[in-house]
């Protein structure tokens, strides 16, 4: 649990607005005038292009390791995994917690993958930021209630991707399952499928979330929120990666 806490914050720190942050702090401790200058550059330049949803779309385009999957021709497979995105801490409209839109996202997909396939979901997560459920079980609710759709297996104690691979393959492997789909976002699919073939499965990826930017759209160089959490969304996942490859050699 320790080192969860370490790494996200230092995760945190790494990735806007903690980078922007220390580097405005560095431009006011150091002292020399040049230097205030370039950490003052640097912030409103890396601001701005992370800001655009050109460049945060090109950052997500970078981590996207395989197409997205075509139902009417898919590979086959032994059971669909779906991988945890976060939570709403105490809705009142639900009465409790509730999975947040990321990972609604996936949870959307893995039912139109069930649909076409019929094969069982695992779905896994924990309680990574707090809350009454694990998402593995908010996870669970969502797909048989709100998409009709069966949960074969329910993992509740993942923290981390890393988690998710480690405390899910005992569960498949014990059904007699080796080859997966696996439903994460596609600027994750990279990392996520690193660690679960690190476990011995066979993954194929089943990414959702794609990246799209039409450059002849002038907007895209406009500043956003929502691109600007989309580009963090991004260089976390990059240090995320870079992470667990040191873990793996190790």
């Amino acid at each position: 649990m320790l080192s969860f806490y370490i790494s996200n914050i230092l995760g945190t720190l790494l990735v806007p607005p903690g980078m922007f942050l220390l580097m405005l702090l560095a431009s006011w401790l150091v002292p020399w005038r040049w230097l205030k200058r370039t950490f003052l550059w640097a912030t409103f330049i890396g601001l701005y292009l992370l800001s655009t949803a050109w460049c945060a779309g090109w950052l997500q385009k970078s981590l996207e390791s395989a197409p997205p999957l075509s139902l009417n021709s898919l590979p086959k497979a032994d059971a669909i995994v779906v991988l945890g995105a976060g939570r709403h801490v105490d809705m009142p409209e639900y009465g409790s917690d509730t999975v947040n839109e990321l990972a609604l996202e996936r949870l959307r997909y893995a039912a139109r993958l069930y649909k076409a396939t019929g094969l069982p979901i695992l779905v896994t997560g924990g309680m990574p930021g707090g809350g009454c459920q694990p998402e593995g079980e908010l996870m669970k609710d969502v797909l048989e209630n709100d998409f009709s759709v069966p949960v074969a297996y329910s993992e509740n104690g993942a923290l981390t991707t890393w988690d998710n691979a480690a405390n899910s393959a005992p569960i498949l492997k014990q059904a007699g399952i080796q080859r997966i789909f696996l439903v994460t976002h596609a600027s994750d699919e990279r990392r996520a499928a690193m660690v679960f073939q690190q476990q011995g499965l066979d993954v194929i990826p089943a990414g959702t979330g794609f990246s799209h930017v039409n450059v002849d759209n002038p907007f895209v160089f406009m500043p956003s929120m929502r691109s600007l959490s989309e580009s963090t969304w991004a260089l976390h996942e990059w240090l995320g990666l870079l992470w667990y490859k040191l873990r793996i050699l190790l």
